[in-house]
C-alpha cells in the first residue's frame, strides 16, 4: 500500500467537522473508489503556522510517504508574518521530505489572503507560494480555497473554515493535481 500524507493546518484538519467530511477523508474514500491502494494520513493541525510544520514535521518521516501534499500557511497569512519567512519556513520542510524521501512526489497547496489587506503583503504572499512551486520543481495547486474563501454557505458560521460542503471543494482542487501522481 502506498501513502499520501497531507500536511496542513485547520482546513486539513477539517476544524469542526466529523474527520469524514475534512478533505483527506474524502481523497481516501475517492481512492478507495477508485480502486487505488493508497492511504491517506491526515497530518492536520488547526492553529498551525509553517514554523510550526517544521517541528511536526519530523514525527512524520519515519514511515513511507510516496505522495506528499504540503498544504500550510494559511494561519501564516492571517497573522502577518513576513512571506519571506513563510517561504523560508516551507522550504526547510520541503527539504527535510526531499531528504528522508528522495523519490517523494511533492504537491504544494497555495493560500491567499484578500486584497483588502492593505500594501503590498497580500501579493507577496500569494506570490510565495508559485516560486516555492517553480524553484522545487513541484506540482502546484494555485489556491487550495478556490470558490471557497468569502462563499458564507461553504463556510462555518466563523466565515473561515470550510464547511462539509467547502471541504468537498478542496478535495476537489487537491484531486485535480493528486490524479496525475497515482499508480496502480
Amino acid at each position: 500500500m502506498k501513502t499520501i500524507l497531507i500536511f496542513g493546518d485547520s482546513l486539513t484538519a477539517g476544524y469542526g467537522l466529523p474527520a469524514a467530511q475534512a478533505y483527506p477523508s474524502l481523497i481516501q474514500q475517492r481512492l478507495k473508489e477508485a480502486g487505488y491502494n493508497y492511504q491517506v494520513l491526515n497530518g492536520g493541525l488547526s492553529g498551525d503556522t509553517s514554523a510550526g510544520g517544521i517541528h511536526r514535521i519530523e514525527r512524520w518521516l519515519n514511515q513511507p510517504i510516496d505522495i506528499f501534499v504540503l498544504a500550510l500557511g494559511a494561519n501564516d497569512g492571517l497573522r502577518g508574518i513576513p512571506a519571506r519567512e513563510t517561504s523560508q519556513n516551507l522550504q526547510q520542510i520541503i527539504d527535510a521530505i526531499k531528504l528522508r524521501h528522495p523519490e517523494v512526489k511533492i504537491i504544494l497547496s497555495g493560500m491567499e489572503i484578500p486584497d483588502i489587506v492593505p500594501g503590498r503583503y497580500a501579493a507577496e504572499f500569494r506570490k510565495l507560494f508559485r516560486e516555492l512551486a517553480l524553484s522545487n520543481n513541484i506540482a502546484f495547486i494555485p489556491f487550495l480555497l478556490e470558490g471557497v474563501a468569502g462563499m458564507r454557505h461553504l463556510n462555518l458560521p466563523d466565515g473561515v473554515h470550510p464547511n462539509a460542503e467547502g471541504q468537498k471543494l478542496l478535495a476537489e482542487h487537491t484531486w485535480a493535481k493528486l490524479k496525475e501522481y497515482l499508480v496502480r
